[in-house]
């Protein structure tokens, strides 16, 4: 190395996607500063999801979101185990309530083969009724890998071993741009109680919903190389009453996203949702009234819902790069090769399945990085 640094790499932003960024580059021997303007690590995108392990069933042959999500997946069962982090392979459900969706499920099956997801079953309707009395099925497919986690408990667990490797993980550490040095890598402006700079020979920037923000303080990041910011609300209800399954329980996907889905969380409550809206700015708050449309959607699959047993939970924004009415685009991992930037690595889009992904993400990031 030509000149010393504070750092190897400094990654932005302290969620899921960002810390196992940092823990793949520390595995690499080295030197990581995960810096988080909040005052606590995934308070963000993280904080606010389904904690759901997401089997790999629906996207694109060959896209990102298909290669991450299957690979993240068996990751991160087998960091979790490592790690004693509670989950529940639980298996999912995907229903077709009536006829005319068994083409869309028949859709999805193809994909989740293409996609090289292990275990996946067709299922009658009583067969499916079987595992789940009360299910309302036409016809079912199982995904036995799918399952629920202590996303916060992970997150934990990437952080220490990022201190374990000789990293620091700094909260109320705002990011407030970076400049390249002459001689490689990159000034890196922080602000907090006490603004300081620092360089790094790395940079990655996973910062969620401010990933076009915090691309724009970087110098000589290119304009055309920062994608529209589009914020997707999701809402949650919990059920005040008995879990009704035991599955996850999803309907055929809708434009944009998975659909409103049922999970038994690993405290044993029933929690529906997302739901998708799209709004000009992060708003986390959830208006009871949409209690009643949750239970038409619910109905679908699960006749007997008590509308009225259905409670306000929480509400998530995804960090979409995608309009309401555009196709859905893949994760957007954007390098040198795009942005001009050597050792910059920047993310946008990271959404569902970002989480599942996140170890197989941060698996290529430090792989391009340090090629």
């Amino acid at each position: 190395m030509s000149q010393a640094f504070d750092f190897d790499a400094v990654v932005v932003g302290a969620g899921a996607v960002g810390l196992a960024c940092g823990y793949a580059l520390s595995q690499r021997g080295l030197t990581v500063a995960v810096l988080e303007s909040e005052g606590h690590i995934g308070q963000g995108v993280s904080s606010r999801n389904s904690e759901v392990i997401h089997g790999g069933l629906y996207y694109p042959t060959g896209s990102l979101k298909a290669r991450f999500c299957v690979q993240g997946r068996r990751l991160l069962y087998a960091f979790l185990d490592k790690h004693h982090v509670d989950y529940k392979k639980c298996g999912k459900l995907v229903v077709a309530t009536k006829a005319g969706e068994i083409a869309q499920l028949e859709a999805i099956y193809d994909q989740a083969l293409a996609n090289e997801v292990e275990g996946m079953e067709h299922l009658t309707g009583a067969q499916a009724r079987a595992l789940e009395p009360g299910l309302n099925a036409h016809t079912a497919l199982l995904s036995p890998e799918s399952g629920v986690f202590a996303s916060h408990d992970y997150m934990l667990a990437l952080q220490g071993e990022i201190e374990a490797a000789g990293g620091a993980v700094v909260v109320d550490t705002p990011f407030e741009g970076a400049t390249p040095r002459a001689g490689g890598g990159f000034t890196v402006r922080i602000g907090g109680a006490e603004p300081a700079s620092l360089s790094s020979r790395l940079l990655v920037t996973a910062p969620g919903l401010s990933a076009q923000a915090v691309a724009a303080t970087i110098e000589g990041f290119p304009a055309d190389q920062i994608p529209a910011a589009h914020y997707g609300k999701g809402v949650y209800f919990r059920l005040a009453a008995k879990a009704p399954f035991q599955r996850l329980i999803y309907p055929p996907p809708i434009h944009g996203a998975l659909g409103t889905h049922y999970r038994n969380d690993l405290g044993g409550q029933a929690v529906f949702g997302p739901d998708l809206e799209y709004v000009p700015a992060p708003d986390y708050s959830v208006d009871p009234a949409k209690a009643a449309a949750f239970a038409d959607y619910i109905r679908k699959f699960w006749p007997d819902v008590p509308a009225d047993r259905l409670v306000p939970d929480y509400a998530g924004i995804r960090p979409k790069i995608h309009g309401p009415d555009e196709p859905q685009p893949d994760f957007q991992l954007r390098g040198a090769d795009s942005h001009g930037l050597e050792g910059l690595m920047a993310l946008f889009g990271i959404e569902s399945p970002g989480l599942t992904s996140s170890l197989a993400i941060g698996e290529d990031v430090a792989r391009r990085l340090t090629a």
